[in-house]
């Protein structure tokens, strides 16, 4: 059986958008929400910033234990710079128009908005 027959159609099609969005680091705007770091990321140097922001805009390994829903939401990795390594976790969360609470119905565009937070493994 494949990945995707294994989850159900909700949970592909949350996929496909959580990777539009995060993949296009929020540029296209057919999936609408906002991109947050912690204050430990936005301290790291922009050479650390930019490394981080293109592990998550190309991170593909997607798992049972990372992704046991399907739905993309969830990555970590681990990167070296300037001899210091560093553990990050992103995740997306699915939000209301208005980002006040979960979305009613996460699959739909037009009424959910994403937030993808960037932080340290150690800030989770």
């Amino acid at each position: 059986m494949t990945e995707q027959q294994t989850f159900s159609a909700t949970a592909l099609a949350i996929a496909e958008q959580n990777d539009r969005f995060r993949t296009t680091w929020g540029a296209d705007f057919s999936v609408p929400g906002q991109i947050v770091m912690t204050r430990g990321v936005a301290d790291l140097s922009p050479a650390a910033k930019a490394i981080i922001m293109q592990r998550v805009q190309t991170f593909s390994v997607f798992n049972e234990d990372n992704d046991p829903y399907g739905d993309h939401t969830f990555g970590a990795f681990e990167f070296e710079i300037a001899g210091n390594t560093y553990s990050i976790f992103w995740k997306i969360d699915l939000y209301d128009r208005d980002y006040c609470m979960g979305s009613d119905d996460p699959a739909n565009v037009a009424v959910t908005r994403r937030v993808l937070t960037v932080l340290h493994a150690s800030e989770y």
